[in-house]
């Protein structure tokens, strides 16, 4: 099964250095994924000030700089794993090495059969 991990973390924190995970805990984070043959892919996100949200209503696109919403946490980036089920996932989102600090959304993907 493959399972997504949403990264939140709270807006205060995506810019401060000092309150953020260092580099080398999530480097270890991606190499112990790997070396569980669980790890599919992942990425970090820009920040807010690079997103463009798309609607279409009534068939008119609208298209706004930022995110829809305020909000007071940030997706700030995604991994999706290869695992063999649930709690699984959720033991590797309790990893995360902003977990302390952020929010971890643990999802299945949906995966179809080919035609």
């Amino acid at each position: 099964m493959k399972f997504m991990l949403l990264l939140y973390v709270p807006a205060e924190i995506r810019d401060d250095p000092d309150a953020r995970a260092s580099m080398e805990e999530w480097m270890a984070y991606g190499r112990a994924l790997t070396e569980a043959g669980a790890h599919v892919g992942d990425n970090a996100l820009e920040g807010l000030d690079a997103a463009t949200t798309v609607r279409v209503r009534d068939g008119e696109t609208l298209i706004t700089d930022g995110p829809f919403a305020e909000t007071k946490e940030l997706l700030g980036g995604y991994y999706v794993l290869d695992l063999p089920d649930r709690e699984a996932a959720v033991a590797w989102a309790a990893k995360v090495p902003s977990a302390p600090y952020g929010t971890i959304e643990v999802r299945p993907v949906m995966e179809f059969e080919s035609a």
